[in-house]
């Protein structure tokens, strides 16, 4: 899941930001319960999410993945670019890595009532251990990847994916420069509609 790329993505507004967060989360239609503007914020996520898979950068790194985790190449490749945006965190942001993620957090803390509840079950380790900081090193990713693999029914998709990203190093950072400025451009000009149309 491509926390960091998803809150960086939705711009400076609190509730685009936390609708980014949460998004991988919401599936189906939205919750009644959930404001205008953090709704908003969920549409612009799934707007982007679906831009990237249409991407030529994004779709060839997806087929950088080998065919027996291809399945799974969609989140490899999410966690895979989140990788690369921390690692190269101050090619696109003024703004210190760590600050970034310390407000995410604290963002997600101050609207608890609206994280759906496997958020809000993460959150506090999200915190503590600064995964989004974290997924600079590539043994964090692994990690993570492992860690995800436990809750799949076909565990060998994730498990030890670490090494794609490894193998493939310099290809797929390749792929994420060649995305991310075109996926900052669709994301505002996305944010920019929907304020005409307010």
């Amino acid at each position: 899941m491509n926390f960091l790329a998803h809150a960086w993505l939705a711009g400076d507004a609190p509730a685009d930001r936390l609708g980014g967060l949460i998004g991988d989360f919401v599936k189906g239609p939205l919750p009644a319960g959930l404001p205008a503007d953090v709704a908003a914020g969920v549409r612009l996520h799934r707007a982007i999410d679906a831009f990237a898979d249409t991407h030529p950068a994004f779709r060839t790194a997806c087929a950088r993945v080998p065919a027996e985790r291809r399945r799974a190449a969609g989140i490899l490749v999410d966690m895979f670019f989140d990788h690369f945006l921390a690692r190269r965190w101050n090619e696109f942001s003024d703004e210190p890595l760590r600050r970034f993620t310390a407000d995410a957090y604290r963002l997600m803390a101050e609207h608890r009532p609206l994280l759906p509840p496997r958020l809000l079950r993460i959150l506090p380790w999200m915190t503590e251990d600064d995964w989004l900081a974290s997924y600079a090193e590539v043994e964090s990713v692994a990690y993570a990847l492992d860690r995800m693999a436990q809750r799949l029914s076909r565990p060998g998709l994730l498990a030890g994916a670490g090494s794609v990203l490894r193998a493939q190093y310099g290809a797929l950072e390749s792929d994420f420069l060649a995305f991310l400025p075109a996926a900052r451009q669709f994301a505002e000009r996305h944010r920019a509609a929907r304020l005409t149309s307010a």
